[in-house]
């Protein structure tokens, strides 16, 4: 029997107005006027930064593609570079991650190393440290980061750099998930990030579904997708034999992760976190104290290891993505045309 049990949660959940304003991004009606109202300031905010960012922008070292979205979160940006690292190695290339950070402390750039803490480095950049097969470079200064990167690779691959464009790019990548851009109104009344004629300025759009069937224009839209496969142990042994798990995640737009989690256990307890939530010695005490096995995502389980006890089971559903076919060639081709200019 599948259980929900929100008295659970421990601290640092979503708040339940923050889940409701979210879920009303995706549904298909006007907003609030208040939100409206919020959403031309922050409308108006953001072209100011643009604007800044651009005037400011410098030549990286090394070509550099941009991996980005235009909607909040859950675009799947993380599968998504650890898979195009995957197809640039497979060509000969040897591709440097450049990201951010976020969810760790780290101000000045530093290559991540397998042994870092997610608190301190992040999450996502311990993640692609682990799982990319190239240097992985984070920190809140990415200009910064990209002469670190000149002297490990010969390509920079920019996270979450749509909206960075103090670094100009030789491809910019959108991602855009397959519930596509919700109401299509702008933080705060909607999930947009930009507005839809941002777009213009990416090279490629690419949905990362297998289910989205309304374009955002007439450009043509290549397709990603990022595939669940077979639970995995992280930590605490083989997999126990047990019909009763505890299913947790913090990550943005988490109902894909549990209903993936649903197909493949017999789900007792859901967790819910915010996305880059920093978990505590509470946080575990009160997850293991349900005293059942507990399965989650990649990017929560490299926060949750240092604290978890080795003994205890800790189960991982890992993500292999996969493009259509010619979308590594599209990209490698227009990063070199650009490169060329």
């Amino acid at each position: 029997m599948r259980l929900y049990n929100p008295g659970a949660r421990p601290r640092g959940p979503l708040s339940g107005i923050a889940m409701r304003i979210e879920a009303m991004w995706w549904r298909h009606q006007r907003p609030p006027l208040l939100l409206r109202w919020a959403s031309g300031i922050y409308a108006a905010l953001s072209r100011r930064d643009q604007t800044g960012r651009v005037a400011a922008a410098c030549k990286p070292p090394l070509p550099l593609i941009s991996i980005g979205n235009i909607t909040v979160g859950g675009s799947g940006k993380t599968p998504f570079v650890i898979w195009l690292c995957g197809e640039l190695r497979a060509r000969g290339y040897r591709p440097v991650v450049l990201c951010r950070g976020d969810g760790g402390r780290l101000d000045q750039p530093r290559r991540i190393l397998p042994g870092d803490a997610a608190a301190e480095v992040g999450d996502e950049a311990l993640l692609l440290a682990l799982r990319c097969g190239a240097p992985v470079i984070a920190g809140k200064d990415r200009v910064a980061g990209c002469k670190l990167a000149a002297n490990l690779g010969n390509v920079i691959v920019l996270d979450d750099g749509f909206q960075y464009r103090q670094l100009e790019r030789s491809c910019d990548i959108v991602l855009i998930p397959d519930e596509g851009v919700g109401n299509g109104h702008l933080l705060p009344a909607g999930p947009l990030r930009e507005p839809l004629s941002a777009l213009e300025r990416a090279d490629l759009v690419i949905r990362t579904g297998s289910t989205a069937t309304d374009p955002l224009g007439n450009r043509r839209e290549w397709r990603w997708r990022a595939e669940v496969l077979d639970i995995r142990p992280f930590s605490g042994g083989d997999l126990p034999e047990t019909d009763d798990w505890l299913v947790l995640a913090g990550i943005a737009r988490a109902d894909r992760f549990f209903r993936a989690a649903a197909g493949r256990v017999q789900v007792r307890h859901e967790m819910r976190f915010s996305d880059h939530h920093r978990y505590t010695a509470d946080d575990v005490a009160l997850i293991l104290g349900f005293g059942m096995p507990v399965l989650t995502t990649e990017k929560d389980a490299v926060k949750l290891l240092p604290l978890w006890p080795k003994d205890k089971p800790l189960a991982v559903l890992p993500l292999r993505g996969s493009g259509e076919q010619g979308l590594p060639e599209i990209i490698i081709g227009t990063m070199l045309s650009h490169r060329k200019k």
